[in-house]
């Protein structure tokens, strides 16, 4: 079934799970579109107008028995699952909102004894189901149950670098989620928080895990940056994020990679060197916090994203005033800059531009 959003520039329409198209208003009205008080203006063809949130992620709970030295929600063995009525209640207040996609995640979301409920709950209201998980607690009664979710994205950090940057060896639990969920067909993606301990010198160690990640028939690699947050906001944060050296390797790592190959928002700024025209031909864009993307925790709240409160609005010193790839970058991660420059709406103080500076 289409469903559609009208926006000022046209409409969003979701095609299918997978597909989500902006369209302009002449091929919105051919899909039914009324684009009423918002196209009563010429418009100006910019899909950055968009005035909600595509995407909203929904945290589960809180428990989760791994521990991981960066978890960016410091869960916890004895966290709290959120009850099934009051996720109900958030989901009707995300379809009414006008989002297509709703994104699980925890805490371990696997350890929610509703969670196969929760995704046919958000099926029911047109929502798009995903969700996200590090294998635990998975088996495959538990993944046959899964297939209402548009994809399940496992977690994998690493071959050998997994232990390293996690505190413990969960890389054989990744695997073997995935293996389960393609055997049970489900669609499975891979997230991969990008670290120094992973790309090493060459950056080999990504593409060997990209290599075995899609031979155990995972069908997407999303890269998302390490962020201080939750237990990641200490020294160990600096341990871990990657050199500049690294950063200068991504363009070409990427064009490795691609296709099946998506990048976090947080992720744009380290590219800025990159072409323009190639970032949007690869629908790359830049921080989406209280935009495109919104959550709401563990506890009900939202938040403009999953990993910081309050106002995420981008900055307008230089070198980002000026800065070529404004348009797409949009200044860079503010959970990076308050944790690094101490000031949210400073500029991302690991963007290449901006150290070059």
């Amino acid at each position: 079934m289409i469903r559609a959003r009208a926006e000022t520039f046209g409409a969003w329409v979701r095609v299918d799970d997978r597909t989500l198209l902006a369209v302009d208003r002449t091929l919105a009205r051919r899909f039914g579109v009324d684009g009423g008080a918002r196209w009563s203006e010429p418009s100006r063809g910019l899909v950055d107008q968009t005035e909600r949130p595509l995407e909203v992620h929904v945290a589960v709970t809180s428990r989760c028995p791994a521990g991981c030295d960066g978890c960016y929600l410091d869960a916890r063995a004895d966290g709290q699952h959120r009850p099934f009525e009051a996720i109900a209640a958030t989901l009707d207040e995300v379809a009414a909102g006008g989002a297509f996609t709703v994104a699980f995640g925890g805490g371990e979301p696997m350890l929610h004894p509703e969670l196969p409920r929760i995704a046919r709950q958000a099926r029911a209201l047109g929502l798009t189901p995903v969700v996200t998980t590090s294998g635990i607690g998975l088996n495959a009664e538990r993944a046959r149950a899964l297939s209402d979710f548009a994809q399940v994205n496992v977690s994998h950090d690493g071959i050998d670098a997994y232990a390293e940057v996690r505190g413990f060896d969960g890389a054989g639990v990744a695997e073997r989620a995935i293996a389960l969920l393609v055997a049970e067909g489900v669609g499975v993606g891979v997230n991969v928080v990008l670290t120094r301990q992973l790309l090493g010198d060459d950056g080999r160690g990504l593409l060997e895990l990209a290599a075995r990640v899609r031979a155990l028939g995972a069908r997407e690699i999303q890269l998302l940056r390490y962020k201080p947050a939750g237990r990641a906001a200490s020294l160990e944060y600096l341990m871990r994020r990657l050199t500049p050296a690294q950063i200068a390797l991504l363009p070409s790592l990427l064009e490795q990679l691609v296709p099946g190959v998506r990048i976090d928002c947080a992720l744009v700024p380290l590219l800025s060197f990159a072409r323009v025209d190639e970032l949007l031909a690869l629908g790359v864009m830049g921080c989406e916090a209280g935009r495109g993307l919104s959550a709401v925790d563990v506890e009900g709240q939202s938040k403009p994203c999953s990993f910081m409160a309050g106002d995420t609005r981008p900055p307008v010193a230089e070198p980002c005033a000026s800065c070529p790839v404004r348009a797409v970058c949009r200044g860079g991660c503010r959970v990076v800059s308050e944790h690094v420059a101490g000031d949210r709406f400073a500029p991302d103080p690991e963007c290449p531009r901006v150290r070059a500076s």
